[in-house]
C-alpha cells in the first residue's frame, strides 16, 4: 500500500522528503487531475490532500468519500494550519481507533 500527497508545494516537498510521491497543485483543475490520477492507482491506500486543496473540489472530495471505501482520504492542514471548521487528525484517528493518542 502506497500513500499520496496532494497539496501545496510545501506539504508536498515534506511529504516527499519521507518518500511519499504527490503532486503540487494551486487551482482546481489541477486539484481535480491529480486526485482523479491518484485514484487510479490501485496501489494507493491513502491520499493526503491539503484542507484548502480539498475545498478547489468539495463536491469531487465528498462524493468520493461517501460512496467508496479505498483509497483513504485524509485531509490535513497545510503549513498556514488547519480551518477551523474541521477536526484534526488527532481527533480523527482517536475517533477511528477508539483511542486517544
Amino acid at each position: 500500500m502506497k500513500y499520496f500527497v496532494i497539496g501545496d508545494e510545501d506539504t508536498v516537498l515534506g511529504f516527499g522528503l519521507v518518500g511519499v510521491k504527490g503532486f503540487v497543485v494551486k487551482n482546481a483543475a489541477e486539484a481535480e487531475a491529480s486526485l482523479k490520477e491518484a485514484l487510479q492507482d490501485k496501489e494507493v491506500g491513502i491520499i493526503i490532500i491539503t484542507e484548502k486543496i480539498a475545498e478547489f473540489i468539495r463536491p469531487l472530495v465528498d462524493a468520493y468519500l461517501f460512496t467508496y471505501q479505498f483509497p483513504l482520504i485524509v485531509e490535513i492542514g497545510d503549513r498556514t494550519g488547519k480551518l477551523g471548521t474541521k477536526p484534526g487528525i488527532r481527533q480523527i484517528v482517536n475517533e477511528a481507533i477508539g483511542v486517544k493518542l
